[in-house]
């Protein structure tokens, strides 16, 4: 493994470790910030291992087309890229039109941590093999 992708993966070990803390402790907002920067993270993780030039963008849906047209897949849904690119925005700047149209819940956390840890997990797979 590269050593880049291995710092790639490490902070996105953080943000995930910070999504289960700050979810036990029923701070929602930044539990939804670090769960989405956790997934963008190990795709990108992804991109360094397999020598695809990084791209500094934050949309889940463009990360994963990225990698689609190398031939890398995942098991996300587009449904759970959409989730995700919507948290990305509204969970980080409170700006007028950028207010998200609900309040996070337990749920939408637990939605979101779940998709990033199998993220995460199938990641590890891929550069292990």
């Amino acid at each position: 493994m590269k050593d880049e992708t291995g710092k790639w993966l490490r902070y996105a070990e953080e943000n995930l470790q910070s999504a289960r803390l700050l979810l036990e402790h029923s701070l929602l907002n930044p539990c939804l910030q670090n769960a989405q920067q956790a997934v963008e993270k190990l795709l990108k993780a992804l991109l360094i291992e397999s020598s695809i030039p990084l791209q500094r963008i934050h949309s889940i849906n463009m990360l994963m087309g990225i990698l689609a047209e190398r031939g890398i897949a995942t098991n996300l849904t587009e449904a759970e890229c959409d989730l995700l690119d919507a948290i990305y925005v509204p969970s980080k700047y409170p700006l007028g039109s950028a207010l998200p149209d609900f309040e996070p819940d337990v749920a939408i956390c637990h939605q979101c941590l779940e998709i990033a840890e199998r993220v995460s997990e199938l990641v590890r797979q891929y550069l292990e093999t």
